[in-house]
């Protein structure tokens, strides 16, 4: 089925039969805040509310039942968005965040676009992670608090260009890291 706004360069995430689109741009350009989620068992996809925030380049997934974008580039097109969003499915409603995507660039203010691609997230048991590749470390998101903390550095072999090549995936109980280029011989590692 084709989906409702035909977008590009958007945050998506599954859980059981349905999967949830938000943001990323459409075909001229403008940059988005709808959303959509698609049922897997019927076939259908639903529009969903706006979110608060228009957003491409963002990344997503499901954490404890409800679904979370993240970071992205706003509309000025220039400046990485530090604010997340919350998704609700039995209210079907957003809820903003601010400071929910750790800065990639090592800094607190904002974040200018430099050709760096979306944020690098997982989630393990319903503890979200991210992968800082400006700074080469691992940060968990401590939502109590809304804050990351550094957990630990990335493989030494992996590498990336403002974070394209990489991956930054769960599977099962662990966190993966799938990285770029070495430094040495081009292969992946």
């Amino acid at each position: 089925m084709k989906m409702n706004t035909t977008r590009c360069l958007f945050g998506s995430a599954s859980l059981g039969e349905i999967a949830i689109l938000a943001g990323g741009c459409d075909q001229h350009g403008n940059i988005l805040s709808s959303s959509e989620l698609y049922n897997s068992d019927t076939n259908t996809w639903e529009v969903l509310p706006d979110m608060n925030t228009p957003r491409r380049m963002c990344s997503a997934v499901f954490m404890d039942g409800k679904f979370y974008v993240l970071g992205g580039v706003g509309v000025d097109k220039t400046t990485q968005l530090t604010c997340g969003e919350e998704f609700v499915l039995k209210t079907r409603k957003w809820s903003k965040i601010s400071n929910m995507c750790p800065s990639r660039t090592g800094g607190d203010g904002p974040n200018l676009v430099s050709g760096e691609s979306h944020p690098l997230i997982a989630v393990v048991n319903n503890v979200l992670f991210a992968a800082d590749y400006a700074q080469h470390v691992a940060k968990k998101y401590v939502k109590d608090i809304n804050s990351w903390v550094t957990i630990g550095s990335l493989p030494d072999r992996v590498t990336s260009l403002d974070g394209w090549g990489i991956a930054f995936r769960s599977c099962g109980e662990k966190l993966v890291v799938i990285g770029g280029p070495s430094l040495h011989g081009g292969k992946t590692t």
